[in-house]
C-alpha cells in the first residue's frame, strides 16, 4: 500500500504490523446507514485514487425501492467519484482474511460534494460552525439490544439466551449480573473495538431484556459519527458469532423501552479553546440557552431525520424512559432536552429524542443545526421544567406522516442541513412511509376482520 500507508492510523497499522494486507473494503454510507461499497484486493486499491458508484444508492428505500428522487434532468443513475479518507482506515477484525474498511467521500465530477451523501451534510454544518468560529463537540451513547435469531418476520423479536441458560431478564439496569450474562458477545465487542483502534467510555446494562448501552468519548462530530457507523456493523458481527442478533431498531420488543442515541453536545471557541456554554466566571452564557432555545424551536421538524421509521415513534411512550415533549431541565431523564451535571468546562446540552435507527451522521447533523439556528436566531428556551416530565404534555410528532409534514415546512432547517439533502431525504421517506401503509398489520386482521 505505498500510496496509502503512509497515512494509516496507528491502530490500523498495528493490526497489519508483520502481516500482508489481503483486501480493502471501500465503504460510504447511504441514508440509512448501511455501508454500500466495493471490496477490492489490496493490490488494486494501492493504485487507485478513487472509484465510482451510481448516486441512486441515496435514492433507495429501506426495503430496496427507489424513491423518485431524481433531479431535472430525470433518472440517469449518475457516477460518483469516490475518494478515500485515509484518517478513517480501520481493521475489519471478524474476517477470515486481512482488511481494512475505508470510508470514502462522495465527490461529482466537478469536484464537488453530493449534497445528499449523509457524511457530506454532516460536514457542511460543522463548517457553518467554523465560519463563527466554533468547533461543534459531540458525544454519542449507543443504545442497543442483543436477542434470539429471528428468522420469521411474523415471529415476536425475544431476547437472547444468557450464559445462564435463561432468557435476558428485564429491568436490570446497571446490573454487572445481567452484564455478565452477556460476556462472550461483550469481550468480542471489546476485542473489535481494540482492533479497530475505538475508544469505549463504558458499557452498562439498560433497563431492557438484552438491552445494553455503549458510551464513546467526546469529540469530532465527523469522527464521532464515523464510530458510530463502524460501531453497528461491529456489534452486529460480534453477536452473530455466538448465534444471536444485535439490532439497533427504535423499539424492538414491544414492553420494553427503546433505544436511543442520546446525543451530547458542546460548542468550543476555535480561538481561546474556551466552552462557548461557560462565562469567564463559569456562569452559563446566552449562546448555552440559545441553544436550548433552538433545539425546543427546531427539533419538532427535524424528528423526522432523527426518528426515520414508523417504527422509531413507538419509542416515544411515557414512562419508557423516552421523551414525549421538548421541555428542558438539569439533571432530569425525564424531559427532552437534559443538562447533566459537569464542570463549566464540561457543560453540555444532551438531546434525547433521537433514536439509535437513525443515521449518525443525519442524526447529529440535524441536532446540530437545530442548535446552530438556535445560536444565530438567539433564541430563547422556556422556563426550565421542574418534577416528572411525562406529566406534561407532548409536543412530539407520534407517527412519521405528521414529522415528515413538519420536515417538509422546515426551510431554514433545510437551509443549514443542504436544500438538495431535505428534496432527496423527504422523497425517500415519503416512499418508505407509503410502502408501510400498503401493508396490513396483524392488529388489524385481529381485530377488524369480523368485528367492524
Amino acid at each position: 500500500m505505498s500510496d496509502h500507508s503512509a497515512n494509516l492510523p496507528p491502530a490500523a497499522a498495528a493490526y497489519l504490523e508483520g502481516r500482508r494486507l489481503d483486501e480493502v473494503e471501500c465503504i460510504i454510507s447511504d441514508l440509512p446507514g448501511i455501508a454500500r461499497g466495493k471490496a477490492v484486493p489490496a493490490s488494486k486499491f494501492e493504485r487507485q485514487a478513487y472509484f465510482h458508484l451510481p448516486d441512486s444508492i441515496f435514492y433507495q428505500t429501506i426495503t430496496g425501492e427507489w424513491g423518485e428522487a431524481a433531479g431535472e434532468e430525470g433518472f440517469i443513475e449518475r457516477d460518483m467519484i469516490l475518494k478515500p479518507d485515509m484518517s478513517t482506515a480501520t481493521a475489519a477484525p471478524w474476517t477470515a482474511d486481512w482488511t481494512l474498511q475505508v470510508i470514502h467521500d462522495a465527490y461529482d465530477r466537478k469536484e464537488r460534494p453530493i449534497p445528499f451523501a449523509p457524511r457530506n451534510v454532516l460536514k457542511r454544518v460543522c463548517k457553518l460552525y467554523e465560519d463563527q468560529g466554533w468547533q461543534p463537540v459531540v458525544a454519542p451513547e449507543m443504545e442497543f439490544f442483543i436477542v434470539a435469531r429471528n428468522l420469521d418476520p411474523a415471529q415476536d423479536i425475544k431476547p437472547m439466551m444468557g450464559r445462564s441458560g435463561r432468557p435476558a431478564a428485564a429491568r436490570q439496569a446497571y446490573s454487572m449480573t445481567a452484564v455478565d450474562e452477556f460476556g462472550p458477545v461483550i469481550d468480542d465487542i471489546y476485542d473489535f473495538a481494540e482492533a479497530q483502534g475505538f475508544e469505549i467510555d463504558g458499557i452498562t446494562q439498560e433497563g431492557g431484556a438484552g438491552q445494553l448501552e455503549i458510551n464513546l468519548r467526546h469529540g469530532d462530530p465527523v469522527k464521532l459519527a464515523d464510530e458510530v457507523f463502524y460501531f453497528k456493523r461491529l456489534i452486529r458481527e460480534a453477536a452473530l458469532r455466538h448465534d444471536c442478533f444485535a439490532t439497533f431498531m427504535a423499539k424492538p420488543i414491544a414492553d420494553e423501552p427503546g433505544s436511543a442515541m442520546h446525543i451530547h453536545h458542546s460548542v468550543m471557541d476555535i480561538e481561546t479553546g474556551r466552552n462557548i456554554f461557560s462565562g469567564p466566571a463559569g456562569g452559563e452564557t446566552d449562546a448555552f440557552f440559545n441553544f436550548i432555545g433552538g433545539l425546543q424551536t427546531h427539533l419538532p421538524a427535524a424528528v423526522a431525520v432523527m426518528a426515520p421509521y414508523v417504527n422509531s415513534y413507538r419509542r416515544y411512550v411515557r414512562d419508557h424512559a423516552a421523551p414525549i415533549n421538548l421541555e428542558w431541565g438539569r439533571d432530569n431523564r425525564t424531559t427532552g432536552i437534559r443538562i447533566p451535571l459537569s464542570s463549566p468546562g464540561a457543560r453540555r446540552v444532551e438531546n434525547r429524542l433521537a433514536g439509535m435507527d437513525c443515521n449518525p451522521y443525519l442524526g447529529i447533523a440535524a441536532s446540530l443545526a437545530c442548535g446552530y439556528l438556535g445560536m444565530m436566531q438567539e433564541l430563547r428556551p422556556s422556563r426550565q421544567f421542574r418534577g416528572d416530565a411525562y406529566e406534561g404534555e407532548g409536543d412530539i410528532p407520534r407517527v412519521l406522516g405528521s414529522a415528515l409534514d413538519l420536515w417538509e415546512g422546515a426551510t431554514e432547517l433545510h437551509e443549514v442541513l443542504g436544500p438538495e439533502f431535505a428534496r432527496v431525504y423527504t422523497i425517500v421517506k415519503r416512499a418508505e412511509y407509503e410502502e408501510f401503509l400498503a401493508v396490513i398489520s396483524p392488529w388489524e386482521r385481529e381485530h377488524l376482520l369480523l368485528n367492524v
